[in-house]
């Protein structure tokens, strides 16, 4: 009788522990591996860190592809333009620089500035989306499109700080060219991860 129940008690626990989940659910391995890709792909930019930052919250969009992930970095880059040539608009419209008009002229020239670069990344962003299959000549076409346009932006941005070289130390020049640096810092990352990318497509 005891060997009986003994066998019976075994059996019971082989049971219940072979119904007990083992390892790591498939959809959080796959979440984990989205955005390790995302962090080993940042790793081509001159800003690591904050590439990764500003995109890890696409990680279930972007997966582990490299067109989405580009596509992603250069929407973040337009967004953060946009933002920025906003800002200087309403600098040129509420401040009075009555008495400096170099900061008036360098407020001009930067508000041209970004909104050429809005122009240039929604162009790219537009090339993107309509983006055929990698490796065809139609891709390094608009792949090449897309440098250029993303290339021509960050021009543009670092001229907006140029333009303020000659321009008196002060919270309003401070301001601008902080704010542009971040915008520039999120252009030279989509634009490398385009050029990843584009890379990758005429292997």
């Amino acid at each position: 009788m005891r060997t009986l129940l003994f066998f019976l008690f075994i059996a019971t626990l082989i049971f219940y522990t072979d119904s007990i989940p083992t390892g790591i659910p498939d959809d959080l391995t796959t979440a984990s591996d989205n955005i390790d890709f995302i962090r080993t792909s940042c790793n081509a930019t001159l800003y690591p860190d904050l590439c990764y930052t500003s995109l890890a919250g696409y990680a279930n969009a972007i997966q582990q592809d490299p067109g989405r992930l580009a596509r992603a970095a250069v929407s973040v880059s337009l967004k953060k333009a946009h933002h920025m040539a906003e800002y200087v608009s309403n600098l040129t419209r509420d401040a009075d620089y009555g008495s400096d008009p170099r900061a008036a002229s360098a407020l001009h020239d930067c508000f041209s500035n970004f909104g050429d670069a809005v122009d240039e990344i929604r162009g790219s962003l537009k090339q993107m989306r309509q983006a055929v299959s990698p490796g065809s000549e139609s891709f390094r076409f608009q792949m090449s499109n897309v440098q250029t346009w993303m290339s021509a932006a960050l021009t543009d941005e670092e001229t907006c700080t140029d333009g303020f070289e000659d321009v008196a130390d002060g919270q309003m020049k401070s301001d601008v060219c902080d704010r542009s640096e971040e915008v520039k810092k999120a252009t030279s990352n989509a634009l490398a991860l385009v050029n990843s990318y584009a890379e990758k497509g005429v292997q």
